[in-house]
């Protein structure tokens, strides 16, 4: 019997992963035909039974990827029509040779609809313009604590401003550290409010777009004091559980806080609540330098971690009673005890939306377990993405979860393809006798971190603009640590809390932490640690996660496509030109390329975030601070002026008198102001900057190209268009004197939307 269920699954596995040789076999017509009737053989067995599900989750993704690129808002009624079409034409044509097309035509608008309809249905206001002096009243939903200030999330009950009436739905504000407000009080307070941060340079990462999916229209910080007062109706049972929660974290942070100091406190508190603003910059920069950066972000890793433990414990335990381990399924057993466990760990953490997608991959992966499927397939990576994508498309565009996804897929895929080759057990083998010293062992993580930082190098080069060239060597170091010391020891503090030892666990955690701080420091050290690389367009990360899904999906010698993908974004992104001029949305900053290639900046305001980010993008290594930005730059009360590469100058207009030397001297004027009609330079006024955004140039011939954060057509719910003039009114609004603690931040210790 049991010979005959292992043909059944061999049989089984060779219907859904048919080797390469089985479409390669086909003999080649001694004609100029044979290359396309291989390519044929391929492309059918790449269309067999069971193979067509991973691709499903890929066609879905694309289609919210085309929702956030078009202009304006799609019509939620047309897209879920044209989602039910394609959906029902599949249906029909489900025994026809055209049904993997329609198959997948029928998932990307289905994609398409259900961000569409999202959107919709979250549909609030967005600030378009600074406020200042709102009055609100409302619930603290979050609360976060910051390195040096504090930040909460407000949903508000009225809101009253000088002028303008607006009805914002949730607004999140920055407060001086150790005066945010409880989660579940209400309070009245008075704030400055700005509009979601928008995308910083073209190209650049768009805070405006998520802020509006959370549900929160503006940002801004406390002026004044914050008062706690009784509510008009009570809380929400949202609210209440939110409230609980908070204070349950709390009450943990306490715990670890009386042991515990410093980053060791901080990180103990990230791993275990999900709180992880309170760690030092210069650890955390060394943390995202050496490769460790993931480990501050409860994920997949933690839930695996957290669910492994629970499993390995519980069916130890129960494998101790010789009666259950015949009567009972003690398997299944343990993996509902480790489903009820990650979930509790999910709630305890905040349930952000990266939390949410490694537990629903954990959960799929339990559930396998309980009801006797494989656990680590492509299908079940598959089903996961989709409840992800279904319930949070807006997560697609986030780079935790490309991140995320494509380290799992490089994973998934290495079990399925290559991992099995290290499990030999011959006793006679080389790889045998190897792992009785822990070779197989080492061997695995080495290759697990190798496939998982390859995989996901494209984003983190894209959205951070960096590369870990060892971050091998930091995983490899630290992660064992982590794994058998750090969150184990972590976990049982979390039981040994109401016994009152957990004191023990905190400190044998700290040894741990402590480690793994110092081999991210060390590594962070080494020469070439930080992997600096240009901004690059999406066209290459589009490239680059083609040739990544096509290597790891296919099995016939198709899959070969994949790394002519991925050439094609390599040479792609590094061919990428840089920007001659950068420009701010609110034109108070402007960076040139110099002579000497780097970027010179002439800036009439507090912008350090800004041009950080700029720098980030040229893979500049200085600092916003550096005295080297403004060399070659020129400024007097009127304005700057610096010189292009090839000579030409271009000014930072300030005041009216300017205009007649700058219109006659410079190829390009940026001002605020209003300037002649008879200019012979380029003028780039507020009114443009307001129509489109944050540009860059680039300089072609005598004139430039340019490229904006948005185009004069768009209009989507988080970035509706050009707006009227900013005004910059004073609050009217009068500061107590008296009562609860003044909550207004420093402004050096306001930290911009992220």
């Amino acid at each position: 019997m049991e010979q005959s269920g292992g043909q059944q699954r061999n049989q089984a596995r060779a219907v859904t992963w048919p080797p390469s040789t089985t479409a390669g076999a086909l003999a080649p017509h001694h004609s100029w035909t044979w290359p396309f009737d291989w390519l044929r053989a391929w492309a059918q067995a790449e269309a067999g039974p069971g193979r067509l599900l991973p691709w499903v989750p890929v066609a879905f993704g694309a289609g919210i990827a085309l929702y956030f690129a078009a202009e304006r808002e799609p019509v939620a009624g047309v897209a879920a029509a044209t989602a039910c079409a394609f959906a029902i034409a599949a249906i029909l044509l489900r025994r026809s040779s055209a049904f993997p097309t329609m198959l997948l035509a029928a998932a990307l608008a289905a994609g398409f609809a259900c961000a569409t309809w999202k959107s919709a249905r979250i549909a609030h206001e967005v600030l378009a313009k600074p406020v200042f002096g709102a009055a609100l009243t409302g619930f603290v939903e979050t609360r976060e604590e910051r390195e040096r200030s504090d930040r909460f999330v407000l949903r508000v009950a009225t809101m009253e401003t000088p002028r303008d009436a607006i009805k914002l739905t949730r607004v999140r504000l920055s407060v001086k550290k150790g005066t945010a407000p409880a989660v579940g009080s209400f309070v009245t307070l008075k704030a400055r409010l700005q509009p979601p941060l928008a995308p910083l340079r073209p190209g650049g990462y768009d805070f405006a777009r998520d802020l509006y999916f959370q549900g929160i229209g503006a940002s801004g910080f406390v002026t004044g004091a914050i008062r706690k007062v009784d509510p008009p109706t009570p809380p929400s049972r949202h609210l209440q559980y939110a409230a609980t929660m908070q204070g349950m974290r709390d009450a943990i942070d306490a715990r670890i806080r009386a042991s515990l100091t410093g980053d060791n406190r901080a990180i103990a508190t990230a791993l275990l609540t999900g709180r992880r603003d309170a760690i030092s910059s210069d650890v955390n920069d060394a943390m995202f330098i050496s490769g460790l950066g993931h480990v501050l972000s409860i994920s997949g890793y933690h839930m695996a971690v957290v669910a492994g433990v629970v499993f390995f414990v519980v069916r130890a335990l129960l494998a101790l009673i010789p009666v259950l381990t015949v009567t009972f399924p003690i398997k299944k057993v343990a993996a509902a005890a480790a489903l009820l466990a990650a979930l509790f760990y999910l709630l305890l953490s905040g349930a952000e939306v990266a939390t949410q997608r490694s537990f629903i991959m954990t959960a799929v992966v339990l559930i396998a377990v309980m009801v006797d499927r494989r656990a680590i397939t492509f299908r079940t990576l598959a089903i996961a993405a989709l409840i992800v994508l279904i319930v949070t498309p807006e997560a697609l565009v986030h780079p935790s979860f490309q991140m995320s996804f494509a380290a799992t897929l490089g994973l998934v895929a290495l079990v399925q393809i290559g991992m099995p080759a290290l499990f030999a057990t011959s006793e006679s083998s080389t790889t045998a006798r190897i792992a009785l010293w822990g070779g197989r062992e080492l061997s695995l993580l080495l290759l697990a971190s190798l496939v998982a930082g390859l995989a996901t190098m494209p984003y983190a080069a894209y959205h951070f603009h960096r590369i870990t060239p060892y971050g091998i060597i930091a995983n490899l170091l630290a992660m064992p640590v982590v794994s058998i010391l750090v969150m184990p020891a972590g976990l049982l503090g979390l039981i040994a809390i109401p016994f009152g030892f957990d004191s023990l666990f905190w400190h044998i955690m700290e040894i741990g932490l402590q480690w793994m701080i110092f081999v991210s420091k060390w590594v962070a050290g080494l020469p070439g640690a930080i992997g600096r690389v240009s901004a690059f367009g999406t066209g290459p990360l589009i490239a680059a996660s083609f040739g990544i899904i096509l290597l790891a999906l296919l099995r016939t010698p198709l899959r070969y496509a994949g790394v002519i993908a991925l050439a094609v974004a390599t040479v792609w992104a590094a061919f990428t030109r840089q920007p001659d001029v950068l420009i701010a949305g609110d034109g108070q900053s402007v960076a040139v390329r110099g002579r000497d290639g780097r970027l010179h900046v002439m800036r009439s305001g507090k912008d350090a975030f800004l041009v950080k980010e700029w720098l980030g993008a040229d893979a500049d290594a200085r600092l916003p601070t550096d005295a080297s930005l403004g060399e070659g730059v020129s400024c007097d009360p009127s304005g700057c002026v610096t010189a292009l590469g090839d000579g030409a100058l271009i000014a930072l207009t300030l005041m009216p008198d300017a205009f007649s030397d700058d219109c006659e001297r410079t190829v390009l004027i940026v001002t605020a102001k209003q300037a002649p009609t008879n200019c012979r330079a380029m003028v780039i006024d507020r009114e443009r900057l307001q129509g489109q955004g944050a540009t860059s140039l680039r300089r072609v011939g005598d004139g430039f190209s340019a490229e904006t954060t948005r185009t004069g057509g768009l209009q989507r719910p988080w970035a509706r268009g050009p707006v009227d003039a900013v005004e910059a009114a004073s609050s009217t609004g009068q500061r107590t004197r008296q009562g609860p603690v003044d909550a207004t931040p420093a402004e050096t210790d306001l930290a911009p939307d992220d």
